[in-house]
């Protein structure tokens, strides 16, 4: 009865890694990435979905049977449309048509030269194809999306800073959106590298993940918080990897529990939600990345000062047990 009740544990609770020595070594990491990031979006870019850059997104499935992809790309590419892809999905019975954005012309406007291509479209899938669903995007509402989507991330963050520097100090909240930063900025990179489709779902998964990665380090600052009122001696590098190592069961525990959730949206989720599950799991990893190796070490290179208020603690040590040991035995005789 005793084992059923103790429990199992996943991840060592008594960890000692020498995370702050080896800084330099994953801080080079981190930059590494985000300079490919930085090359990959100047060169490479974004494979912008319907939301950004306009068009028609038409996903159709068949009624018996699968889908000839390269069959439908022929009879597609006749229809003289304009770019036009088409994108398999599911078990080879469901794909995606992504119409560009048409030009409109004296006689019709936006709207209307749009539907006419869907028509276009629709007529050319055959009696075998259905089509499920049609969003379309105009440019201007497309162009506004994007606006839109850039402010939403930058406030998020600014507002993020706020809260930091407002619950502790200008250098935790400096260091945890530099860390948050690079969680985003490498995460963008990923779909650069990729060429995933980049809409809105995936914004919204990155505001997602700005919450879930800062929660992350908040809890980490937290406890270096607590010990530095608790060890006014201790050395700094050693406070921080004593804080990092008694919050690490639970970042990675908690990491992995929410991966697991995000996986199984990712493999067994439709294809309207793969790009935002893709950038949840992959956000969730980087994130507890930098949560453990990166946000300490920036709080290491700013300084971050001790609360004085408070007796003096010396770091717990053989010699000071002892010596605590020796004087209880005295006072008890």
């Amino acid at each position: 009865m005793r084992f059923l009740f103790k429990g199992v544990d996943f991840f060592p609770h008594d960890t000692r890694w020498k995370i702050i020595e080896r800084r330099y070594i994953f801080i080079g990491l981190s930059w590494a990435l985000a300079v490919l990031s930085a090359v990959l979006l100047m060169t490479r870019g974004l494979n912008y979905g319907v939301d950004f850059k306009g068009g028609s997104l038409i996903e159709v499935q068949a009624k018996s049977g699968g889908i000839d992809i390269g069959d439908l790309r022929v009879r597609l590419d006749k229809l003289g449309i304009g770019d036009v892809q088409v994108q398999a999905v599911g078990t080879g019975n469901e794909a995606l048509i992504r119409v560009a954005q048409q030009v409109p012309t004296k006689d019709l406007n936006e709207e209307k030269v749009q539907a006419a291509a869907n028509d276009k479209v629709k007529g050319a899938l055959g009696e075998n194809i259905d089509v499920r669903r049609i969003e379309v995007v105009g440019p201007t509402v497309s162009a506004e999306l994007k606006r839109t989507g850039v402010i939403a991330v930058v406030a998020s963050m600014f507002g993020i800073l706020l809260y930091v520097w407002f619950r502790f100090e200008w250098q935790f909240a400096v260091a945890a959106i530099l860390a948050l930063s690079h969680d985003v900025f490498i995460t963008v990179g990923m779909f650069s590298l990729l060429w995933y489709e980049f809409d809105l779902s995936v914004v919204a998964a990155i505001l997602t993940l700005a919450g879930y990665s800062i929660n992350d380090t908040v809890v980490v600052f937290d406890r270096i918080r607590e010990n530095l009122r608790r060890y006014k001696r201790m050395p700094l590098i050693e406070l921080l990897n004593l804080s990092i190592n008694e919050t690490l069961s639970r970042t990675v525990l908690t990491s992995v529990t929410t991966a697991l959730a995000v996986l199984a949206l990712y493999i067994f989720g439709t294809a309207v939600i793969h790009g935002f599950s893709f950038a949840m799991l992959f956000g969730i990893v980087i994130g507890t990345y930098s949560s453990i190796f990166v946000a300490a070490p920036f709080l290491l290179l700013f300084g971050v000062k001790r609360d004085w208020s408070g007796p003096a603690v010396k770091s717990p040590s053989k010699s000071d047990a002892a010596g605590k040991g020796r004087r209880e035995n005295v006072a008890s005789k």
